[in-house]
């Protein structure tokens, strides 16, 4: 039964452009039928606290002699590090805020980087998600084009390719929207058709990966 772990980061529950995309992904899997199951984590709605203890951050067997985070602390992790363990597919939307991630996603995926449990460290070769695929869909008010004032101001999407990538050994799919302030803000209003153009283009290349993923 593959099994898709979606997240939504918006803080925008009716028009945000990324919980669209995630959306049109969530509906083109569950029409695939009842063995593509979902589970839905709303960060806006239900965010996760930040890390309260250092000693989160590692594997138990790598801790420091006398470390003791909370039961509820590890608790909370444990179940974060469940949803994420028992998908075959994960859906992110990650709205560009000030040029980086949302401050609630920042938290989730500090609970799941965890040298020793998730990602390597030393000789541990541990990297349970390695293989798997991860959807990230990102929109951003502006532009980031290359040659632009603002190319490489996006510190969104290299480090969830990092994390997601490069640590945890999934395959990264980014999906990217651009100048979704375009139909609300008058001095952007000459970019609204491009705007649009990749929405759409956005929202179909995520129905395409939702009837064909898991690779």
């Amino acid at each position: 039964m593959p099994s898709l772990l979606r997240i939504d980061a918006s803080i925008d529950e009716h028009g945000s452009r990324s919980r669209a995309i995630t959306t049109a992904f969530a509906d083109a899997w569950a029409e695939r039928g009842p063995a593509f199951t979902t589970t839905a984590l709303d960060l806006h709605r239900e965010p996760v606290p930040h890390l309260p203890d250092p000693a989160l951050h590692w594997a138990p067997s790598l801790r420091q002699p006398g470390a003791a985070p909370s039961p509820e602390a590890e608790a909370v992790q444990q179940r974060i590090l469940a949803q994420l363990l028992e998908a075959d597919v994960l859906l992110l939307g990650a709205p560009l805020y000030n040029y980086s991630l949302p401050s609630t996603l920042k938290a989730w995926l500090d609970h799941v980087h965890v040298p020793g449990t998730t990602t390597p460290f030393g000789d541990l070769d541990t990297r349970p998600m390695a293989g798997r695929d991860a959807v990230v869909v990102s929109s951003r008010g502006g532009s980031y084009d290359p040659g632009s004032p603002t190319e490489g101001w996006d510190h969104a999407v290299p480090p969830l390719q990092i994390v997601l990538g490069e640590a945890l050994g999934m395959r990264v799919h980014v999906i990217t929207t651009s100048l979704t302030l375009a139909g609300s803000i008058p001095a952007m209003a000459e970019h609204a058709a491009r705007a649009d153009e990749e929405f759409a283009q956005a929202t179909a290349a995520a129905v395409v990966l939702a009837r064909t993923l898991p690779a």
